[in-house]
């Protein structure tokens, strides 16, 4: 047999990855990364009022750039092997589109409008929004909320759309519908870009689009119209029906593989969010909860829907049939903040070396390092100071992007690396506070894996959490889990595996390591949690 190869792409917050995969046997022939350039330079964004948005050029370039870049560093023969390629994106980061599907921001009167371009998941200037859209699902005779925690979030592309109709007159008249940046990718590439062609993904619109097959897709027109007349027409020029990733939208057209040095007999698979394709490529299994650590988490959990018969679960960010693998239930959670926490402390610390000694800025990548490695010499019964999470608001528990975080307990006495503990171990409460929701919500765990940076990275920061968790925690052996995830549904798009866990199976690279809780720090920081729940309760109750 032919060898053949996969793409899976990953687009992340900061930058895109590919990587070119041997499908038979998921063996990593070549890769390539690069940053948004203009998302590099901090244009179209106001972290002040938490404005974060995204020029589809930036998509665009990185695109050529990373897949040619991959195929020139792959042995000889390999680009005329590839039978299939697969994206997974950030989300919700949806953009309005004219009649063509072009985003807006691609026409020559939008071009420098952040309005008219991609609202990265982060973006937080829906706020007012998505609480009309709370309001309205508790007192309709449907609470279209419900398989998404019951909440919905100002991350979530319903309100980002309503925000930026209110925001501007002149895009909202340029409007005519809105795509999630994973189903775009794919609609480019294969041509079929017009809105009512455009093929949707079953991960992006139910978790984030309130999809769900008891009300015949999105929320009624009537919902919408309500919640805002802006919002009227909207719903029939959308989508009814949605696709698991194993499915294929069609193949790249001529332009395309000629841009990526590929062929039009190339497969383009259904898209899908990065934590939830990256779940796949850290070999989830049912009922084991797999956390995609970067600078924020991500937490997915995939189910029989058999055990799941009769319960929704509640304050999370979604439960629907067939978002990870078809098959399952796949449920998602996770951190507003988390690596972003480690950062902003980082930032408050380097502010003086910045002014003061510019040239020794090469001490700032120094700096989490070296607090990890003080902050790990402490001992637990000496952790005093007591943090909050919640720097970027909160998504689960129960979504709330008006809380803020929180530092308690300080005194003359208290170091750097002792306040970097406290938000190491904040970050850890915060990932119990989802596992303990869960099983609330009579949802099993099994186990735990880790993925990304901060898993494969940080042995402090993960010896905490299965400390604070009192849980194993298995750390996935591959480098870059989302774009492997995306290369394993790839090949199944392309026929080569029957099914996601045939290709599980085939091209899994297993784990590098495991962190067991230490039973004496479990003992402490049971204590410590129940004061954390007591602090997240003052905070967020008297709105400080």
């Amino acid at each position: 047999m032919d060898t053949k190869y996969v793409i899976g792409i990953d687009y992340g917050s900061d930058s895109a990855r590919a990587v070119v995969v041997n499908a038979h046997n998921g063996n990593e022939v070549a890769s390539s990364v690069k940053h948004y350039p203009r998302w590099s330079e901090g244009k179209y964004c106001n972290p002040v009022i938490n404005q974060y948005r995204q020029h589809p050029l930036d998509y665009i370039e990185a695109l050529e750039f990373i897949v040619k870049d991959a195929l020139s560093k792959a042995p000889e023969g390999v680009a005329e092997n590839v039978v299939g390629i697969s994206f997974d994106t950030t989300g919700s980061t949806p953009v309005l589109v004219n009649r063509e599907g072009v985003p807006l921001a691609r026409t020559e009167e939008f071009a420098e409008n952040p309005n008219a371009m991609f609202v990265l998941w982060k973006d937080h200037t829906a706020i007012r929004e998505a609480e009309e859209i709370n309001r309205l699902a508790k007192e309709w005779n449907i609470d279209f909320t419900k398989y998404e925690g019951g909440i919905y979030s100002s991350e979530w592309v319903w309100a980002k759309v309503l925000h930026l109709l209110r925001e501007d007159e002149a895009v909202r008249k340029a409007a005519y519908s809105w795509v999630e940046h994973c189903d775009w990718m794919t609609a480019l590439l294969t041509g079929k870009t017009r809105p009512e062609e455009t093929v949707r993904s079953r991960c992006a619109a139910g978790h984030k689009a309130m999809w769900h097959a008891d009300w015949d897709g999105l929320p009624s027109e009537e919902f919408l119209v309500a919640l805002d007349p802006l919002l009227k027409g909207f719903r029939e020029r959308l989508f009814t029906e949605t696709q698991t990733s194993d499915k294929a939208v069609g193949t790249l057209t001529k332009e395309w593989a000629e841009r990526l040095g590929l062929n039009t007999d190339v497969v383009v698979g259904v898209s899908a969010f990065d934590c939830h394709m990256g779940a796949v490529g850290g070999e989830i299994t049912p009922n084991v909860l797999v956390r995609a650590i970067g600078t924020s988490t991500c937490d997915i959990l995939i189910a029989d829907g058999r055990s799941l018969e009769g319960k929704v679960a509640a304050g999370i960010c979604g439960q629907v049939d067939g978002s990870v693998v078809p098959g399952y239930i796949g449920l998602e959670a996770g951190q507003s903040g988390f690596g972003d926490i480690y950062a902003w402390f980082k930032n408050v610390l380097s502010w003086t070396v910045e002014q003061l000694v510019p040239e020794r800025k090469d001490v700032l990548d120094q700096i989490i390092p070296r607090l990890s490695e003080e902050a790990a010499k402490i001992p637990v019964e000496e952790s005093t100071i007591l943090a909050l999470d919640w720097m970027n608001g909160r998504r689960t528990p129960d979504a709330n992007q008006n809380v803020k975080g929180a530092i308690a307990g300080l005194t003359l006495a208290s170091t750097a690396p002792r306040i970097f503990r406290a938000l190491v171990e904040a970050t850890a409460f915060g990932s119990r506070a989802i596992a303990e929701r869960f099983r609330r919500e009579g949802v099993e765990i099994k186990g735990c894996i880790g993925l990304g940076g901060v898993a494969r990275k940080s042995p402090f920061v993960m010896q905490t959490m299965a400390d604070v968790m009192n849980m194993p925690i298995r750390v996935a052996a591959t480098d870059q889990t989302c774009a492997f995830g995306a290369a394993m549904f790839a090949a199944v798009a392309a026929g080569l595996y029957e099914k996601v866990e045939d290709a599980q199976k085939a091209m899994g690279k297993g784990f590098e390591k495991e962190y067991v809780p230490i039973p004496e720090n479990v003992a402490r920081y049971d204590e410590l949690y129940q004061k954390y729940l007591e602090l997240g309760r003052f905070v967020e109750e008297h709105r400080i």
